[in-house]
């Protein structure tokens, strides 16, 4: 393995993930982890993602396909790793096109799903405070409330209620902000059906058909001859899957 580039290869993965495929970024951080000591298996692995953007090299992020104001999505992947720390990923979109996304590991342990989604919940609304100053310099009257995704419904309870539980007591204060984004009017938290969670593909691996429709969630389109293809529907047919 030390004549392997495996620091290189994840180097430009990891600008690809960054720049403009937010669809490897689970992948290329969790690849990250092994880059002091890489195996035979995380090569092989570094490889396959070559060979799937190699597969997939006309998609593109594509904006206009929809007309919406900022979105966001937010999501975490309970302790399903060995390092028992969750897996948080959230993205924000503007008509239709991812504009920032992250997946990253948590840098404390959780106790249950429901404190993991809340913790993600709340780096996602700092990251919309700062679009928001961004998009507030660029486009003022665009600024309204940013709808956030999420999947979990004590998340959405724990967010608007100051009612504390046993298993919730023992969260810090910090993570609490987001209470406060909600009362400013910053965010606007709705529920979102775990199938239709776009920021899933940011938190764990999935199957073929879920990486295809999640991947249009994020406004990942196939273009052929400047047409550009879009559609769910056209996404789970290729995929031969339902959502």
């Amino acid at each position: 393995m030390r004549k392997v580039p495996y620091c290189k290869a994840i180097g430009s993965l990891m600008y690809a993930a960054v720049a403009t495929r937010p669809d490897i970024a689970f992948a290329v951080s969790t690849l990250s982890w092994f880059l002091e000591n890489p195996g035979e298996a995380h090569w092989q692995a570094v490889k396959r993602v070559f060979r799937y953007l190699a597969g997939t090299y006309n998609h593109a992020l594509t904006y206009g396909a929809e007309q919406y104001d900022l979105t966001g999505y937010t999501d975490a992947d309970g302790a399903s790793q060995e390092h028992c720390y969750a897996i948080l990923g959230y993205a924000f979109l503007i008509d239709g096109g991812a504009v920032s996304w992250m997946s990253c590991k948590q840098k404390l342990v959780t106790l249950s799903t429901a404190e993991a989604e809340y913790v993600a919940a709340m780096h996602a609304v700092k990251e919309c405070i700062w679009l928001h100053c961004l998009i507030g310099e660029l486009f003022p009257s665009l600024i309204t409330w940013t709808t956030l995704h999420c999947d979990n419904q004590a998340v959405l309870t724990l967010a608007v209620d100051d009612n504390y539980h046993a298993c919730t007591k023992h969260i810090n204060i910090r993570y609490h902000f987001i209470r406060q984004c909600i009362m400013w009017k910053v965010i606007n938290l709705v529920y979102c059906p775990t199938n239709d969670m776009t920021a899933d593909i940011l938190t764990k691996a999935l199957l073929q058909w879920k990486v295809i429709c999640h991947s249009l969630g994020l406004g990942l389109h196939q273009s052929s001859r400047g047409v550009v293809e879009s559609g769910y529907d056209k996404g789970r047919a290729q995929a031969g899957g339902g959502g």
